[in-house]
């Protein structure tokens, strides 16, 4: 499929998920009445909420809001990471279909989850995890990118979308046994950007080994940047082990 033809069968599925948006509609997981959004409050109200007391690097639950062991031992390349909800049912299946079925209705509800958690940083920039080339095409969109405009939107501060990319197109991440994450993304990401001594807020849908958001933080910092850290939507609670 050329690539022209690929952005126009992404653009079509895009455009039917808003069309399909636009009308009433009942809640996503269980079909009650939702008050044209997409969860009613109950389903709302039983989302898996990540626990506050976890390691202020990486997000893995921690007994007293410490430091985790892994992140002591190997320190990733970025900060922090702050994450809003634990990577399970139900919302795996919301993800999903945001990133599969084009359920673009779902992108707004998972921002706006995503910009209220309460952090103090004042990014200078925010940068959506990019897509290669060839998944863009096949996609049609970046859900990064999508759940990151309402954040951007609440911090009044601009997405970087230019100049930074992942300039080759590796094995979907989870696809890959854990211990082969960090190869397969291994000197994935470029910029052409002088970040010196900026603040970036990186954003994705789901943290699971931290792999992706470990090389997107090296290559930040190769390029200057002063801090990293990640905003993510959920966290796989899985130990990370090494990166």
């Amino acid at each position: 499929m050329s690539i022209a033809a690929g952005m126009a069968t992404g653009l079509a599925k895009a455009v039917k998920s808003c069309a399909a948006a636009l009308l009433p509609q009942d809640c996503f997981l269980c079909a009650a009445p939702a008050d044209d959004k997409l969860l009613c409050p109950s389903c709302a109200a039983g989302l898996p909420y990540l626990s506050a007391a976890r390691c202020p690097v990486c997000a893995l639950p921690t007994p007293d809001s410490s430091v985790c062991g892994a992140c002591l031992k190997q320190p990733p390349h970025f900060d922090a990471t702050h994450a809003v909800f634990r990577y399970e049912a139900p919302i795996d299946s919301l993800v999903q279909a945001l990133k599969y079925a084009h359920r673009l209705a779902s992108a707004d509800f998972l921002g706006s989850a995503l910009a209220q958690i309460a952090v103090p940083l004042r990014p200078d920039l925010i940068v959506p995890v990019p897509l290669s080339r060839a998944r863009l095409v096949e996609r049609g969109f970046n859900q990064a990118v999508e759940i990151a405009r309402p954040l951007a939107r609440a911090l009044g501060t601009a997405l970087e979308l230019d100049h930074i990319h992942r300039r080759r197109d590796t094995r979907p991440q989870a696809s890959l046994p854990w211990k082969e994450r960090a190869k397969n993304i291994r000197h994935a990401f470029e910029c052409d950007l002088d970040l010196g001594g900026k603040t970036v807020l990186v954003v994705d849908d789901v943290m699971t080994t931290g792999a992706t958001l470990d090389e997107l933080a090296r290559t930040l910092k190769a390029h200057g940047a002063s801090r990293v850290e990640n905003r993510v939507l959920a966290r796989a609670l899985k130990d990370r082990g090494p990166l």
